[in-house]
């Protein structure tokens, strides 16, 4: 089955759920209309069917290749990247100054998933291009930003991010890279990073990384740590790619899946680079690129599982499979309760993950165009969750997809398991997703739970709402809010942070739970509480919703019993 953008899906997300009208209604983004956002999502959505989405299979079944010291990408990779960005894809968000169209997160956000269902391996270029547009425009001098930013936003040119060390993974202050003043306002970066995604490709001009090292005068640890712009090729006084840099691909990882998108082992040696923002401040310019990765990497999730979904959807429609037990049914596999049971699992947690995520980037805009503090946390609130439950989702998607095709699932050639091949890492790229646990039980609760509980305050007032037309579905969610309301008081209370890491995944996962219970209300008010959407939103709220209380127990037992296992408990 050829995949097929939700189109219909997003604008009603849009219009009823994450309320793109406010964002709209302001004059950064007035540009957005209900018309202009249809119109970007159609033709997003045919390059996405048309182009991409052909490339699914090839990109995987001929990896790209590094051959004497040249990056050679799957066959097609270099026309569907020309379509992306002849297309504008890559800066739909990017600010006009410089070329890009200054639309909304939001918008970006539902282009990017589409492209993440069709061809994931070749989205992830885009992606990363798009999080260093948004880090220069922060972060940079206006002499970096002229040079770069027009040849970023065309798609000329392409962005990475180098974090990552064989000694330092989610400790980033553990690095060795160095850099040097070569007393021309330019450095002298040196060092090694691996798993770079899209660290080099046969298809833009130049590929720019943005590294992470320390200055001589760095302090040990996160806060002694720069960020350096260092090009593949030095721009000439023209602007246009020169002389080759001190730096290389060392290789590129065998990897379970992304098998279209190199991941490499850069080597920096002595490489020309210039300083973003200010020195010993690395960290808060990466992390504007990191936040941005974050929410797209949630996307990504939701759009292989939107991909999965649809190829499961379209194998039990057509399998014959033992005696259907539904008089008047398809005569298929999808008659069989566990199958209907797994699809409609499917379906309802793509639109609880579609919905937290588009939430997440509306906050965003919100911040952007008003500069509220309120929003700001409110974004900073959701992404961790977006992250961790949209990659949590697409892995539980993906993995359905294959239990859906039965034996052929474990077949190669239907594709299936390559969605789960290809989904996999997300939930551990771009933090992992404990981390994003960590990072909501700790540093998105020092405002005392204030962003946290004006969600929660949200979903009741909605519950309240819906009473009177749909009790059956208000009541559970309004009781599981108080439920969540109380595993957050109980992780404000200690203040001894191991206690709440014991159970911030599931907590995390708890939150996600409750938000996906409020906007299935909140889809099933808006038609009216008769209709698809609301036999939907009954599933969600009937089978899955009720997980939240064994989550959030566990959220709220501490620590102790895990470490009264021993490591002698374990095995070790």
């Amino acid at each position: 089955m050829p995949y097929r953008a939700p189109v219909e899906e997003y604008q009603f997300l849009f219009d009823h759920v994450v309320d793109l009208q406010k964002v709209a209604a302001t004059d950064r983004f007035a540009e957005a209309s209900p018309d202009m956002t249809l119109a970007i999502l159609g033709e997003a959505a045919r390059m996405c069917q048309d182009v991409l989405y052909p490339l699914q299979r090839p990109g995987d079944l001929h990896p790209a290749q590094l051959e004497n010291g040249i990056v050679r990408t799957s066959p097609g990779y270099g026309e569907g990247y020309r379509a992306i960005a002849d297309g504008g894809w890559v800066s739909i968000s990017a600010s006009p100054e410089h070329g890009g169209m200054g639309l909304p997160m939001t918008v970006t956000a539902a282009v990017n998933e589409m492209m993440s269902s069709a061809c994931l391996s070749l989205q992830l270029n885009p992606l990363m291009t798009q999080g260093q547009i948004e880090a220069l425009e922060h972060h940079a001098s206006d002499a970096l930003k002229d040079i770069y930013l027009p040849k970023l936003v065309s798609g000329e040119w392409s962005g990475t991010m180098n974090l990552t060390e064989p000694q330092a993974g989610s400790d980033v202050g553990a690095l060795r890279s160095k850099a040097e003043d070569n007393g021309d306002g330019s450095y002298a970066v040196t060092g090694q990073k691996i798993y770079i995604s899209w660290g080099d490709n046969d298809f833009t001009e130049n590929v720019c990384h943005l590294v992470l090292a320390r200055l001589p005068d760095g302090v040990p640890g996160t806060k002694g740590i720069s960020l350096f712009l260092v090009p593949k090729f030095i721009p000439d006084e023209n602007g246009a790619p020169g002389r080759a840099n001190s730096l290389k691909v060392v290789s590129l990882e065998h990897k379970m899946g992304l098998h279209g998108s190199p991941t490499a082992v850069m080597q920096f040696d002595g490489a020309t680079g210039w300083l973003v923002g200010k020195p010993h401040d690395g960290m808060r310019a990466m992390f504007t690129m990191m936040n941005n990765a974050r929410l797209g990497v949630g996307g990504q999730g939701i759009g292989v599982a939107e991909g999965a979904y649809q190829h499961a959807l379209a194998y039990a429609l057509d399998r014959k499979q033992g005696r259907t037990p539904v008089e008047g049914g398809t005569g298929t596999i999808i008659d069989h309760a566990d199958v209907r049971r797994m699809l409609s699992t499917m379906k309802a947690d793509i639109f609880a993950a579609r919905s937290i995520a588009l939430t997440c980037a509306a906050a965003t805009d919100m911040q952007t165009a008003t500069g509220d503090a309120a929003w700001a946390a409110r974004a900073a609130f959701l992404t961790p969750i977006a992250k961790a439950f949209g990659t949590d989702t697409g892995m539980a998607v993906s993995e359905m997809g294959v239990q859906v095709h039965g034996g052929m699932g474990f077949i190669e050639e239907t594709g299936a398991a390559q969605y789960y091949r290809d989904v996999r890492v997300t939930a551990i790229y771009e933090g992992t997703n404990g981390i994003q646990a960590m990072d909501l039980v700790a540093r998105k609760l020092m405002d005392g739970g204030e962003a946290g509980f004006a969600i929660l305050d949200e979903i009741e007032a909605l519950a309240e709402t819906a009473r009177g037309q749909l009790p059956d579905l208000a009541e559970p969610v309004w009781q599981a809010t108080e439920s969540l309301r109380e595993a957050m008081e109980w992780m404000l209370g200690n203040s001894d942070l191991n206690q709440r890491f014991a159970g911030a995944t599931p907590f995390l996962r708890g939150f996600a739970r409750v938000l996906g219970g409020h906007f299935h209300l909140k889809a099933a008010l808006a038609e009216g509480g008769t209709g698809a959407r609301t036999r939907l939103a009954r599933f969600y709220i009937t089978r899955l919703l009720p997980e939240h209380a064994g989550l959030l127990a566990h959220a709220t037992s501490g620590a102790d019993d895990l470490y009264a296992l021993g490591t002698e408990d374990l095995g070790a």
